[in-house]
Parts: structure tokens; sequence; C-alpha cells
């Protein structure tokens, strides 16, 4: 009996560690095939883009490279990492980049490609994108870049994280994985961490954007959330706006100016405070 047992629970272990591998990049995954989450993301509209920074490559772990649109200079003393949505590293992620380094100024921005050049244009694209990435490549290219900026500048940088709904997520996740050079995570309604494991090696202050009227990244998931980051000593600061998902996408038609001009000034005012 003794033996059978052990068989189990080696053969339990074993179904569990296949599950885990090849992990999906994020768990906002799980959301792509719903039709409803699909039609809260509209087709971004195309713009005239010129840009004041560049396109970087860089080497990762395995002998890969991964890319990112850099703005900034070598004098700058700090990094914010920028994460798109579900989209790519499309050009409306690359003006949030100039805008927000022209605000922040001491500060080389860096918005991550983490779908390795490819953008989508229509919502069945953009889940089949955010399905298809892993964990392992995701973090490799944030390990990277952060390798490579902090290679290009005077001395070792805190490293700031925003991101949007996919990249608001991995905003947590790359706050959680530069560890104590974290100066400052900030996430638009993405889907948090739920373990204390995962949160542990997490040093960065967490301000957190929601909507209200968003049934997936909901009171209840960020609730919990909140309860955890308690529980774990981490500092959690979170607003909830009158607004549905993606509210401060100016490229979405719900785009809701007022709630996304407050939002913006919240996030504004939380990064200067841990980079400046």
């Amino acid at each position: 009996m003794k033996k059978l047992t052990v068989l189990f629970l080696f053969s339990l272990l074993f179904i569990v560690a296949c599950q885990n591998s090849g992990q999906q990049g994020d768990d906002m995954g799980q959301f792509a095939e719903e039709e409803e989450f699909k039609d809260q993301h509209e087709t971004p509209e195309k713009i005239d883009f010129k840009g004041n920074g560049s396109m970087a490559t860089f080497d990762i772990a395995g002998g890969e490279s991964g890319s990112a649109y850099v703005v900034g200079s070598r004098d700058a003393e700090y990094v914010l990492l920028m994460i798109h949505e579900w989209w790519g590293l499309n050009d409306h992620i690359k003006q949030e980049a100039d805008r927000l380094a022209a605000e922040l100024g001491n500060v080389n921005v860096m918005a991550l490609d983490m779908y390795d050049g490819k953008v989508a244009d229509t919502p069945d694209k953009a889940g089949e994108l955010m399905q298809s990435v892993k964990q392992e490549r995701l973090e490799a290219i944030i390990n990277g870049g952060v390798d490579f900026i902090s290679s290009k500048m005077k001395s070792t940088p805190k490293i700031a994280t925003v991101g949007w709904c996919f990249g608001g997520g991995w905003s947590l996740r790359a706050s959680i994985l530069v560890g104590d050079r974290g100066a400052g995570c900030v996430m638009y309604y993405g889907m948090p961490v739920q373990t204390a494991e995962e949160l542990a090696p997490l040093e960065a202050d967490i301000l957190g954007i929601f909507a209200a009227q968003e049934q997936w990244i909901n009171k209840e998931v960020v609730s919990k959330f909140d309860k955890l980051t308690k529980a774990t000593g981490k500092n959690f600061e979170y607003h909830f706006f009158e607004a549905d998902h993606a509210f401060a996408n100016p490229s979405s038609p719900r785009y809701n100016e007022e709630a996304a001009t407050k939002a913006n000034d919240l996030v504004l005012t939380f990064l200067k405070e841990k980079l400046q």
C-alpha cells in the first residue's frame, strides 16, 4: 500500500510539472478567446508617428536576441521599462514612451517588444499572440533589456515599470524580476500575481489603475491582491475609475479622457517620486 501511495504521489507531481512546463506568459491569456473580451479591444487607429527614440537589439539568455524602443540618453540616472498591451509594440506605445520620457526627464524609457516583432491589427490576432508567448521567454527579454540599458548608463540605475492590460500584469512581474533595483511599479488594469511566493522578491511600491466597469480585472481580483500585498508586507495603492477596460488608451473608442487624465496624473506623480 505504501508503494502504491508513493507511486500515486510521484505520478501526481509529474502531471503537475508537465502542466506547468511551457507556462503561458500571462494569466490574461485565459480571456483571449472570450468574444466579450475581444469586443473590449477595437483595432487601434493608425497614427503618423515619427518618434524621438530608436529601436535597439540586445542579447538575451540562450544566445538569442530581443528588441525595444528606447528614448533617453546615457546621462539619465533611471530606467522606466514599458510593456505593451496585447497588440504588441505599436506606434501608440512608442508615442507613450516619448511622452513619459519628456515629462519625467533624467530617465531612459525602454518599451520592450514582448512579441519579437509581431504586432496585431485584429483582436483575434492579438489574442493569438498573447496566448502564444511563454513566461520563460518574456522573463529573458526583460532581463536582457535591463542588462543592455544598464550597460549604456554611467551608473547602475534604479528601475520602474509600467504597462497596460497584458502589459499591466507584466509590469508587476518585471518589477519582481529586478528585485532590489526596483523603484516603482504601475499596473493599468493588469492581472496581478496570486501567491506569496511569486510576490516575495518584489521591493518596489505598486500603483494600480483599474476600471470599475470591467468584469475581468474586477474589484474582487484587486481586493484579493490587496490582501496578498498586506500579508506579505508590500506597498500597494490602487484607484478605480468609473470607466471600462482600456479607458486610458487614446487609440481605443473606449478611451475616457476624464478618467485617463486623472489616472495619468496619478501615475506621473508616482513615477516622479520614485525616479527623481
